[in-house]
């Protein structure tokens, strides 16, 4: 699965999101500076393009808006089964033809479920940039979807899921996201589940093409040496074809308040899998940022405390989970759940009480920037982070501010998030249940 976002002082993931706060304002008066990037509609499909001219290496993302609130427990999986199974054939593509046209091309067409959309674009080249683009249009306007087709899918990606569910790792992320919003999207996994997948036709999926494909649910950011004439150009006669439905984008409710609370599965492990989530602020708030620095002086206190001086663990973590709706959590996985329990909760309320050293701050704040300018390198990133700064935040040129608000970020503020929202955990906990205190492992 690939809900968690791990943020850890030792070893700090990539960063994405980026947050609305009062920047907004000075993202728009320096958008005369951001002369490579352009946004305009073509055919009803918004677009953004950032022009990179230092090599030829393009990043095509479309993301198709609304990820799990397009579905029910009942239909999950129906997007992405759907991409899956244009691969297998289009209008004007065999599958053989695909198949080889795809190995000529060198381009690589990706299908990434998320919880707030699903992302259907190619990596290629600038030479190749036009006919790879037709086939990635061809597979989303015109998928052939024969019945067999999809029950050859179907079967993959079912085997992918009943791993997952035989993954320890994989079980307790999902048992906990479903916890935490439960009777809400995030709640639903992204890719489907076992009785949703079985249960999806070729009909549906053709129902779904048909109603569900629409430009108002479009968000193409296009990151590489393209010229905007020649985008606008393929963009017409293809995803300008389509209905503009009335989609607009909007994040999930937020989830139900409830006390903490915990869901064991019984299992014979080497040892115990523990993640906990709590809810965390929506993307417009400005707790946003100081919650991800917060989840990674913890993340890196646990570290330190549980595995380097206690060696009762190999794992742990305090994730970050970026979404329109953030939440934060506590990972372990150990043979001594009570101790490290016991320790995790000294640690939040040494957070909750104590100002972090600005130096220190300083410190993981560049660290923080460090490793964003490293991931931003790829134009693939390049373009997610668009999109996250232009959904979550309103507006793309946020990406731009994403430095100034992580130093904006004081340890008074850091304080305050974690006393706010570090409370109310849903657990997860697949091993021995005997070895774990209920009382504990609700109380946080």
């Amino acid at each position: 699965m690939n809900r968690r976002i791990v943020l850890r002082v030792a070893t700090i993931a990539a960063l994405g999101a980026v947050a609305v706060l009062p920047a907004r304002a000075q993202a728009r008066a320096s958008a005369a500076a951001d002369t490579s990037t352009s946004v305009f509609d073509v055919g009803g499909v918004h677009v953004i393009l950032r022009r990179n001219t230092a090599n030829d290496v393009v990043a095509a993302n479309l993301y198709l808006l609304g990820g799990t609130q397009q579905a029910t427990p009942q239909t999950a999986g129906t997007e992405p089964l759907l991409l899956w199974v244009s691969e297998r054939g289009t209008k004007h593509y065999s599958r053989d033809a695909l198949t080889s046209k795809m190995a000529a091309l060198g381009s690589a067409i990706v299908v990434e479920p998320r919880d707030d959309w699903t992302m259907f674009g190619f990596r290629g080249t600038r030479d190749t940039f036009d006919s790879t683009w037709a086939i990635l249009a061809d597979r989303l306007i015109a998928p052939t979807l024969a019945p067999a087709d999809v029950e050859f899918i179907r079967a993959q990606v079912l085997g992918g899921v009943r791993q997952r569910n035989d993954s320890p790792d994989d079980l307790v992320q999902g048992l906990a996201d479903s916890l935490l919003f439960a009777g809400q999207p995030y709640a639903i996994p992204s890719t489907g589940d076992v009785n949703s997948l079985a249960s999806i036709t070729a009909a549906d999926l053709q129902k779904y093409r048909a109603t569900q494909i629409v430009t108002s649910r479009m968000l193409l950011v296009v990151v590489g040496n393209i010229e905007r004439a020649r985008l606008e150009k393929l963009i017409l006669p293809t995803l300008g074809t389509l209905p503009h439905g009335d989609y607009k984008w909007t994040a999930p409710p937020d989830p139900v308040s409830r006390p903490a609370d915990a869901m064991f599965v019984q299992r014979t492990l080497p040892t115990n899998y523990v993640l906990g989530y709590y809810p965390g602020p929506r993307s417009t708030s400005p707790d946003y940022q100081a919650l991800r620095i917060a989840t990674s002086v913890l993340s890196g206190r646990l570290f330190t405390e549980i595995r380097v001086r206690r060696n009762l663990t190999y794992d742990v973590s305090a994730p970050f989970i970026e979404r329109a709706i953030s939440s934060g959590g506590l990972y372990v996985t150990t043979v001594y759940p009570d101790s490290v329990l016991g320790i995790m909760r000294h640690e939040i309320a040494r957070m909750q009480s104590t100002l972090l050293d600005p130096e220190n701050l300083n410190v993981i704040v560049q660290q923080f920037i460090t490793e964003y300018f490293l991931n931003n390198e790829t134009d693939a990133e390049q373009a997610n982070q668009i999109a996250r700064a232009e959904l979550y935040g309103g507006d793309y040129r946020l990406a731009g501010q994403f430095v100034e608000q992580l130093r904006a970020v004081t340890p008074v503020q850091i304080r305050d998030a974690s006393r706010k929202y570090m409370k109310g955990t849903h657990f997860a906990y697949v091993g021995d249940s005997t070895k774990v205190s209920k009382q504990l492992i609700t109380s946080f």
